[in-house]
């Protein structure tokens, strides 16, 4: 595995995007409405996309029973599950409200729910949400259909139910396995419950089962991450995605709850995510980017294999890049060359529905050089690399010419190990792996223009 230096470490341990969009939700504005979103929902309807290329939906579900403390995903925690069925029958008014304007009976080709936690409803309320979308929108065969499961949430009936109900992929949110570190961030799970779901799961003929793991915890180290690692590497799940975790307490309230002392120094974290790299490549598993692992027969590995991989608000994807509507309080959604979020409370949310109205509060509608700028971005994702060629065909530029101060700036990249430049375009090292948010943020105007970066994440 490639060393990582100390001064690597020092210049790129710094806050950056993390590229699910770009430009990236912070740009979103608030003079894009409602009004904006209806209009690009019918030149939807009335275009070619509607027919040629099938939607994605992702639906989110805010409540979980007891608090994450790392968490930093919009959730209402409560013992209450007639708060779900309320927010059941708000979501199919939502529905509605779209299918108005982009009619019903749209072919979906991905579904995602997300949260908080989707398997806080009930078996029946499971039931309802699936049947309102089925209702509104055709599912088509051999689509992606996840949800992300909490496994103190769920036994095996209750994945059976999933499975009836069309999901064919599970997410697993494991995070950690040491028991400490469970402790440290309220969510003790044994991992005995974790082995003999992903069992069942298995038994049950899902096609793909996904684990998440999170490194950079309070009481984490290398040697205990190793320890969890070993344990992955037996459970041995289709997908792992491994996230850094981003302490953020001014912004998060539930990880005011985290000792900051507890958590490891950025050097530590660099060695889980070295460690972890070597020991899931070295157990078979393909490094499709940044935090995905995926077996080499795993649709996201074969994916990556054929130049196929995408990447969208749920990280990296097999889907195109389509059109998504994102239903439920916070929800991000992209038609056309727009993006849009609802509103973040549930009182806004319920309120705008009252008044029949689409619960959007923001957006963006990108311009030609955003346009072009994620066209850079998502290929360094995705691929690692960005031909000027195909560029220049696609946008009509020159390319060298239109970033030839982003090209510079590469330079001192291609100096340090993390890119290489030539003729044909520009490409992500192995070391560059390790950075290539940094390598990203090169492209990205809005950093250019001096914003506010303490807002994300760190790099490392």
């Amino acid at each position: 595995m490639t060393v990582v230096t100390t001064e690597l470490l020092r210049r790129f341990d710094v806050p950056g995007p993390r590229y699910t969009s770009y430009p990236t939700a912070d740009r979103f504005v608030e003079a894009f409405g409602e009004e904006e979103y209806i209009l690009a929902l019918q030149q939807r309807r009335v275009g070619s996309a509607a027919k040629a290329m099938p939607l994605s939906l992702y639906v989110h579900i805010p409540f979980c029973e007891s608090l994450c403390y790392y968490c930093a995903c919009n959730k209402i925690i409560t013992r209450h599950p007639e708060r779900a069925e309320v927010y059941l029958r708000y979501l199919s008014r939502e529905i509605d409200l779209h299918t108005a304007h982009c009619g019903v009976g749209q072919h979906v080709s991905q579904l995602h729910l997300g949260g908080g936690t989707p398997t806080f409803l009930s078996d029946e309320g499971l039931r309802e949400l699936m049947g309102m979308l089925r209702r509104s929108f055709v599912l088509a065969p051999g689509g992606e259909y996840s949800i992300e499961v909490d496994p103190r949430t769920v036994d095996e009936q209750r994945l059976a139910l999933l499975a009836e109900l069309g999901f064919n992929r599970l997410s697993f949110g494991v995070q950690d396995f040491d028991p400490e570190v469970q402790k440290a961030v309220h969510r003790v799970q044994p991992a005995e419950k974790v082995f003999a779901l992903v069992a069942s799961a298995r038994k049950l003929g899902f096609e793909s089962v996904n684990v998440d793991l999170i490194y950079g915890l309070p009481r984490q180290t290398p040697e205990s991450f190793d320890r969890t690692l070993e344990q992955v590497t037996q459970l041995r799940p289709d997908r792992i995605a491994l996230y850094a975790y981003a302490h953020l307490p001014e912004r998060f309230k539930a990880q005011r709850r985290i000792v900051s002392a507890e958590l490891p120094m950025a050097s530590a974290k660099v060695s889980m995510l070295a460690r972890s790299m070597d020991v899931f490549m070295a157990s078979g598993y393909v490094y499709v980017g940044m935090d995905h692992f995926a077996l080499p027969d795993d649709a996201l590995a074969v994916a990556k294999r054929q130049g196929r991989l995408h990447r969208n608000f749920q990280g990296y994807s097999t889907q195109p890049d389509c059109d998504l509507i994102g239903l439920g309080v916070s929800a991000i959604g992209r038609i056309g060359a727009t993006y849009s979020q609802n509103v973040k409370t549930l009182d806004e949310y319920y309120d705008a529905i009252n008044q029949g109205h689409l619960p959007v509060v923001r957006g963006l509608a990108l311009t030609r050089d955003d346009l072009i700028r994620r066209a850079v971005i998502m290929a360094l994702m995705c691929q690692g690399k960005v031909l000027f060629e195909p560029m220049e065909q696609s946008w009509l530029i020159d390319f060298r010419r239109y970033f030839d101060v982003e090209l510079a700036r590469l330079q001192e990249m291609e100096g340090q190990g993390l890119v290489k430049i030539n003729s044909d375009g520009v490409e992500v090292t192995p070391m560059g792996w390790f950075f290539v948010r940094g390598v990203a943020m090169v492209f990205d105007k809005y950093l250019q223009a001096g914003r506010n970066r303490a807002q994300f994440s760190r790099i490392i």
